[in-house]
């Protein structure tokens, strides 16, 4: 908020009580709607419900971690009309797990500290909007996560519309998605929370504040992403 010279007003919705009947009247004076990370089962239909509401009404989106798997499931059951889409978190034995249990979480039996942990480098697609955020192509961000983006889906998630927009050096993993048709619909596997400071904006952050300012005064983003602040 600073870094926008706005005052930010959280409204917390527990997304256990939401549903796609309500979420419009749930969220009905927000102008942005994030999904952060998480686990556990409770609640997910509700975060589900808020993503597809916040894509179809092209309000401005950020999901962190679960909440950019959500992006993945809700997208697959939409617009690809994969009704079955989920997380292998949440459906175990699922036939069409968009999100996936990491390959060398496999054998992993001990929770706790044997996640996926600390700071990994990402490569930011040309032309996209996470590089307009960033403003540079390598970053270097932190992670705490076990499923990602399963890569079996890769090439039918792209072909539908959905922006793998940053992956791992390797492009193995994916790291960021965004949808290019929305103003701004974000979303990334990693915590930006864990860099970001009231007098040092996180970039991701800052951009989300200046298009939810932006929607709430009825502007175009696609004007104004050049001016996102410069990753430190």
């Amino acid at each position: 908020g600073i870094w926008n010279k706005s005052q930010v007003e959280l409204r917390f919705i527990d997304s256990e009580f939401l549903t796609s009947q309500d979420v419009a009247e749930k969220v009905l004076g927000c102008h942005a709607i994030l999904v952060p990370g998480g686990f556990g089962e409770r609640g997910i239909e509700g975060k589900i419900a808020a993503i597809q509401y916040a894509r179809e009404s092209k309000m401005p989106f950020f999901g962190i971690c679960l909440g950019m798997q959500l992006a993945v499931v809700e997208f697959a059951r939409n617009v690809l009309k994969i009704v079955d889409a989920h997380s292998r978190e949440f459906s175990p034995d699922g036939d069409n797990c968009v999100i996936e249990l990491m390959d060398e979480q496999q054998q992993v039996t001990k929770m706790g500290g044997t996640m996926r942990l600390g700071a990994y480098p990402c490569t930011i697609k040309e032309g996209t909007i996470a590089e307009k955020i960033y403003k540079r192509l390598e970053i270097s961000e932190r992670h705490r996560h076990r499923y990602e983006l399963n890569p079996a889906y890769f090439d039918k998630l792209q072909k539908g519309g959905l922006v793998i927009s940053g992956t791992s050096p390797n492009h193995k993993l994916t790291e960021m998605i965004e949808l290019s048709e929305h103003p701004y619909f974000v979303a990334c596997q990693f915590h930006p929370e864990f860099k970001s400071q009231p007098l040092n904006a996180h970039p991701l952050f800052f951009s989300f504040i200046e298009a939810a300012v932006l929607y709430k005064n009825g502007i175009s983003t696609s004007s104004t992403k050049e001016k996102s602040k410069t990753s430190k």
